[in-house]
């Protein structure tokens, strides 16, 4: 990996060089101060790449992600979220079956932030939305109990027809 920094080096200094005067002594400070700034940053990187967290692991603990009024990702460490679902799947692709199944999070543990869920039960509440839901389930298994005898229908129409006797028209004689 020295011989890497070395070639770096001499590509920054000489193009650095290339664009400003300098004596040799400059030169020399120039091409010390670039290798120790990129070794400098080769031991970091490496200690980072060490440090990373490991792909499985949590971010943060748990009891920390789900807060009342955020909720934070256990992947990124991202805060400041209402509900993880959107986030799961723009930054990280993943489903919350997944989400909760890599960090083994409960499926009574809701992705959103207390509060922010409690303002939209309120708001459903407040709209009587339960019984708008309660009606749309009767007719729909109206509609579903309907088509599903459209037989019967049919033939029931065939009999009204029938019982009902035909009247003739009668056209009036004008005088």
């Amino acid at each position: 990996m020295t011989a890497t920094l070395v070639e770096l080096t001499a590509g920054i200094v000489s193009s650095h060089a290339a664009g400003t005067e300098m004596s040799s002594d400059d030169l020399i400070q120039e091409i010390n101060r670039v290798f120790t700034t990129l070794k400098k940053l080769e031991i970091e990187g490496a200690m980072t790449v060490e440090g990373a967290a490991v792909p499985g692991a949590p971010a943060m603990p748990i009891k920390k992600a789900f807060q009342n009024d955020q909720v934070c990702c256990l992947i990124c460490g991202k805060t400041g979220f209402k509900t993880l679902t959107r986030h799961l799947k723009q930054a990280h692709d993943m489903k919350p079956g997944q989400y909760r199944k890599q960090f083994n999070i409960p499926a009574s543990q809701s992705l959103t932030a207390k509060n922010y869920s409690e303002a939209r039960r309120k708001a459903a509440n407040e709209n009587n939305l339960a019984a708008n839901l309660e009606k749309a389930r009767a007719v729909r298994a109206a509609k579903k109990s309907a088509s599903a005898k459209p037989l019967k229908a049919k033939a029931a129409v065939k009999a009204v027809k029938a019982a009902k006797p035909v009247k003739a028209k009668t056209t009036k004689a004008k005088a």
